[in-house]
């Protein structure tokens, strides 16, 4: 009896398989599992391999049929193998069983069933060789799960995978390619991927891909890809070469959708952009305000609005022109030569000629021209004469504009106007910022101008106040100065007077009313008129001091504050006395150009609750005494101490010819104390000089 199998063998005719030492030994030695069932399917042999695996030992198997022994899914599949083989006479093709273990574990098992045939060719017997499987089932499984992993994260990631041959060409079908990109097979192989690839980027890309393949590098790409619908969309390409035996023997690329990601970052770009240009114009506009805020006169807002169209607008021209209510005109403050399109002169252009200001003007609206074809039509709705707009056009560079209505309390002040030698897109956030910024400096307009007309005001107030001139004594030489801070600040309460009083001494006085503009010019109004009255009446420093604080008291605010230095001098001698009301001590002057700080006691200002003191102050013959305000010696970097002790070193500078010339003197000693400051306050000096004796006298 021979086992049939597929490669023919020789007979063994010595061998008889009712050796039951020779069966016993084969069975109990091998690593497989074997059975032996007779025709009616009944078990007649088995190895304890089988009896493990099937969990019944082989005393229970022997001689009956596998439905009687075995469990349901393990039974029905021996039964099958086993009729299989007899009704084929021949072997069964492989078959794979899961046997659950004692251990409770799944074992996997790997079935063969073929027939055992006599001398004569009849069927005698059925074998089963089994052979467990269980690992290399798991690494099935494994490998199984692995590649829907694979699939599945591909799929989520919409992945594109591809492969292509060493050269990189194209050999096998990507449908998921084809799917997005509408082509058909043949477009695709070989490298027609490529056509479908932007036209900006198809060059590069293809560089970049045969580079990666002469160098069997990693190909890292990214380009749009025009899909079935004709739009594109942005793939990220990563592809690398399988390499075996140092041979590249594919290249396998995976192209990622990364559209949305490229749109989010777009529509951040976007959004950070207008963010950063929306930040860029809040604070240029609230540099603008403060600019603005500091100028007190139209020449320094003017001056404020040029440099933000320079700097926050990059305009290459600016201009400002305030109205005119009078003559129905704007009037140009600054227009940098600008010509305008109205045909008027360039100092003033009549609010019935068509301009960029004047449509600004007429309809208390922003006028924003992009080109000067948007120019002329705009001109021309106003009523422009198109020779004229045609002639100006022609000769100017310029090639957009922006005109804006200075608008306060919805009444017109005047209008601004920029322009630009190119083509200039004004947005829509461009427009609230322009407005805003002509809000600004409409506001700053108004208050400069009032500021101005104040000004005015408070100056001629001021001056009319002060003594035309000097009285002329005999034995004393007068002199006086002052120097307005008014181009910087509004006007003081600074004030210096001389007068004789009966008995022929001279009085001479220097005040200062502390505040600024109109309130600050009377209060020095009304104190410098109660100090000449209370002087003619009862000279004596103290007395005139002691009268003025009661005057104080009456008629001036609890916060005003107000100090002066006043002395009686006798011209022939120069005998003096002197009174301070918390005013800057006077300097005497030397012949020599000495210099010496009166150290009378500075007293409290007007007003305060005192008992007020004189003090002897004699001008020798030859000297100069100087009362001055505190803007001669203190201002904002400059403290007062710093001041007096500077003020005696700048005397000691003078030449012989200035100290013993009053108007000489006072001349030097402002220029000297205010060189390298800038001025933020009044200046006012008054010298007392005693001629020095001659032989005659």
């Amino acid at each position: 009896m021979s086992a049939e199998t597929s490669v023919p063998r020789p007979r063994e005719s010595d061998v008889d398989i009712s050796d039951s030492a020779l069966l016993k030994g084969m069975l109990s030695e091998a690593e497989f599992a074997f059975a032996f069932f007779d025709v009616d399917g009944r078990v007649q042999r088995v190895n304890d391999v089988f009896s493990d695996l099937v969990g019944v030992p082989a005393d229970r198997l022997i001689g009956r049929a596998p439905a009687e022994a075995l469990a349901a899914d393990l039974s029905q599949a021996v039964t099958q193998g086993v009729q299989a083989v007899v009704e084929s006479d021949g072997p069964v093709a492989e078959r794979r069983l899961r046997v659950r273990s004692p251990e409770g574990f799944d074992r996997h098992w790997s079935m063969s069933f073929s027939p055992i045939h006599d001398d004569a060719g009849d069927l005698r017997a059925v074998t089963l060789v089994g052979l467990e499987v269980t690992e290399s089932h798991q690494i099935e499984e494994d490998l199984r799960r692995s590649e829907e992993r694979y699939r599945s994260l591909v799929e989520a990631q919409s992945q594109l995978v591809w492969i292509t041959t060493p050269t990189g060409t194209v050999t096998e079908d990507a449908p998921q390619w084809r799917a997005i990109t509408g082509q058909g097979l043949e477009e695709y192989l070989a490298y027609g991927w490529l056509d479908v690839v932007h036209p900006d980027e198809r060059q590069a890309t293809e560089e970049a891909w045969k580079e990666a393949l002469r160098g069997r590098t990693m190909f890292e790409w990214n380009y749009r890809v025009r899909t079935r619908a004709s739009g594109y969309r942005h793939f990220e390409v990563r592809a690398v070469p399988i390499i075996r035996h140092g041979r590249v023997v594919e290249w396998v690329g995976a192209n990622t959708d990364v559209t949305p990601q490229r749109e989010a970052e777009e529509m951040r770009g976007r959004l950070t952009d207008q963010l950063g240009a929306a930040a860029l114009r809040t604070a240029r506009l609230q540099g603008a305000t403060a600019q603005l805020a500091e100028a007190l006169t139209v020449e320094q807002v003017v001056q404020v609005i040029i440099d933000v169209g320079r700097t926050a607008l990059a305009a290459d021209r600016s201009a400002v022109a305030l109205l005119d209510t009078d003559r129905a005109a704007l009037k140009l403050i600054n227009g940098e030569g600008i010509p305008e399109a109205s045909g008027s002169s360039g100092e003033e252009i009549p609010l019935s000629h068509s301009s960029v200001m004047t449509m600004a003007v007429n309809s208390r609206r922003p006028v924003f021209a992009e080109s000067p074809v948007m120019l002329k039509m705009q001109l021309l709705e106003a009523g422009g004469d198109e020779k004229v707009l045609a002639r100006y056009l022609a000769d100017s560079d310029e090639q957009a504009w922006v005109g804006l209505p200075l608008l306060a309390a919805g009444r017109a002040l005047g209008a601004l106007r920029f322009s630009f030698t190119r083509p200039q897109k004004i947005s829509q956030e461009d427009g609230v910022f322009l407005e805003a910024l002509a809000g600004q400096c409409a506001l700053a307009v108004e208050r400069a101008t009032l500021f101005e007309r104040e000004h005015r005001t408070a100056e001629t107030l001021q001056r009319s106040l002060l003594p035309d001139h000097l009285p002329v004594v005999k034995g004393l030489q007068l002199a006086q100065r002052f120097r307005s801070g008014s181009r910087h600040v509004q006007v003081g309460g600074d004030w210096y007077d001389a007068f004789v009083l009966q008995d022929g001494r001279v009085a001479a006085v220097v005040g200062d009313v502390m505040g600024k503009g109109v309130k600050a010019a009377a209060g020095m109004g009304r104190i410098r008129n109660a100090m000449r009255a209370l002087a003619l009446t009862n000279p004596p420093p103290a007395a005139v001091l002691g009268g003025l604080d009661r005057v104080f008291d009456a008629t001036e605010e609890d916060d005003q504050v107000t100090t002066l230095a006043y002395m009686v001098v006798e011209p022939a001698t120069g005998e003096g006395t002197l009174a301070l009301a918390g005013h800057p001590p006077p300097v005497l002057v030397s012949p020599q150009g000495t210099a010496i700080l009166c150290d009378a006691e500075p007293g409290t200002p007007l007003g305060w609750p005192t008992s007020r003191r004189q003090f002897r102050f004699v001008v020798p013959p030859g000297h100069t005494a100087v009362l001055y305000s505190d803007g001669l010696v203190e201002n904002r970097k400059r403290g007062l101490d710093a001041g007096l002790a500077e003020i005696c070193s700048v005397v000691t500078e003078a030449p012989p010819e200035v100290v013993t010339d009053p108007n000489m003197l006072l001349d030097f000693l402002v220029d000297g104390m205010l060189s390298g400051y800038e001025q933020d306050d009044d200046v006012t000096a008054l010298a007392i000089h005693v001629p020095a004796l001659t032989k005659s006298d």
